[in-house]
């Protein structure tokens, strides 16, 4: 030992033990233990151990030289960490906490083990998890930034690109591929704000709050919140240890945020068939068939799509854990961590593949405008032309109405009409209804906040990148 003396080996060490006779059954340590999935909060871990430590010493609860030789040792384990030198051995430790003590106890002997004056592993893993889950909350916001600016980018690209708006998947009204871009990039602004809303919720530190009731130690909670990043101290220990909301609104965020991929994907399936033919992508996110030769599918996106439901299940699971605990920690609390870790690297490589499969993509600018221009999306401007010579809306719908039949039974298009063909309709039409349902018209029309007129769509864009 570098430092003190210790009855028991490293390896003996449990944070818990001296009134229990018996030793733990071999499937229950099993299924209690959580090192080999919870080691993953070990930098946090670390981290807030050595602003605990820091504080004791400053407080003078335990003596400043131990405080220092806590605080260095801790220091030399996150290097080995960070380094890829440390070895995390699940054979003798339960959990993460157990992990980090039994290392300080080896290195430094019975100093390692003052480091947990004042506080319980309740409050260690409910800080843990909020570290984490910051950390991680913004290392999502930078992937879906880096989407939202492919979208803008793409929005450029694709501006005066004319394809068919849809509702109940079929031909609607007219729009552009960069408006219908700029939809998605508001969803997924959305799913920003819930990141940052988020953020700004876990702005409480919950060192300090002990077990449940505190700690009788003069305990600097305010210094300690600073030193960690945090706004301040939680205000009630009994909430402290019991709260997962920020896990659960975390995974409410994520599975709204793989909705909207989900939808995304959707729509770019559907694209890539032959029968639509808007959209081709790129080989390195397409695969094919192990018996059809001529197949390239669109994989990347169907796995996006899928992984939505994996997401809602970990929500599910972590909403059904807690349902029904009483105040306060209860053990039932340890599942919280899978779902979660599971849901963050899922929704963070979903991003990523997706972020690249939309930015490498090719879009058939002449498929979509040839749809538009096939599937009576001016329908609606031929109805509002006749409204503008006063004619009442639902008399002008039944007019285009049976217009729209007339073509169908014809097999053209309203643009394709004769003036007389229009007026045998109604006695209203003027060789002015041409330029009126021009799909160019049609666009330009629709100037109004939100619309798809090329104006508000750069105004949208502007809006978008300040934003960002």
């Amino acid at each position: 030992m570098s430092s003190g003396t210790t009855s028991n080996t490293a390896s003996e060490i449990k944070l818990w033990g001296g009134r229990f006779q018996q030793e733990a059954d071999a499937q229950f340590q099993a299924l209690n233990n959580s090192l080999p999935f919870d080691q993953k909060l070990l930098p946090y871990d670390i981290t807030g151990s050595i602003a605990h430590a820091k504080m004791l010493g400053r407080q003078g609860i335990i003596p400043q030289s131990d405080a220092d030789l806590l605080v260095s040792t801790l220091e030399s384990l996150l290097a080995d960490y960070q380094s890829s030198h440390l070895t995390i051995d699940g054979s003798t430790a339960e959990d993460v906490h157990t992990f980090v003590e039994q290392h300080l106890i080896a290195k430094i002997g019975d100093v390692g083990k003052k480091l947990h004056t004042g506080r319980s592993r309740n409050d260690q893993v409910a800080l843990d998890l909020k570290l984490y889950l910051r950390d991680q909350v913004s290392q999502l916001d930078k992937l879906l930034h880096n989407l939202l600016t492919t979208l803008i980018t793409l929005s450029e690209d694709h501006i005066d690109t004319l394809m068919p708006g849809y509702t109940h998947l079929q031909r609607a009204q007219p729009v552009t591929l960069a408006h219908h871009f700029l939809a998605y990039a508001e969803m997924f602004s959305r799913d920003r704000s819930r990141l940052k809303d988020l953020h700004t919720r876990m702005g409480q530190c919950p060192l300090g709050a002990g077990a449940l009731a505190g700690a009788p130690y003069p305990l600097d909670r305010q210094g300690v919140a600073k030193d960690l990043g945090f706004d301040g101290p939680t205000w009630n220990s009994l909430d402290t240890v019991s709260d997962r909301d920020h896990a659960l609104e975390a995974l409410s965020a994520f599975s709204i945020t793989m909705m909207h991929l989900s939808r995304f994907c959707e729509e770019l399936v559907i694209w890539n068939s032959l029968e639509f033919g808007f959209v081709e992508m790129a080989d390195a996110f397409a695969t094919g068939s192990s018996m059809m030769p001529q197949k390239k599918n669109p994989d990347a996106a169907e796995l996006i799509r899928g992984k939505a439901g994996r997401v809602y299940g970990s929500l599910i699971s972590l909403l059904t854990t807690m349902k029904a605990l009483p105040l306060a920690y209860n053990k039932d609390m340890q599942e919280d961590k899978e779902p979660l870790f599971d849901a963050v690297d899922t929704v963070g490589q979903c991003l990523t593949v997706f972020t690249g499969m939309l930015a490498s993509a090719t879009f058939k600018k002449e498929a979509m405008a040839t749809a538009a221009a096939n599937g009576f999306t001016n329908a609606t401007d031929l109805a509002d032309y006749l409204v503008e010579k006063n004619v009442p809306f639902r008399d002008a719908h039944e007019v285009v109405g049976k217009l729209v039949l007339y073509c169908l039974e014809k097999q053209t298009d309203l643009l394709s009409l004769s003036l007389e063909e229009f007026q045998q309709h109604s006695p209203v039409f003027e060789a002015s209804v041409y330029e009126a349902i021009g799909l160019s018209t049609c666009l330009s029309r629709r100037q109004a906040i939100g619309g798809p007129a090329k104006e508000r769509t750069l105004d949208h864009i502007r809006h978008l990148k300040q934003s960002l």
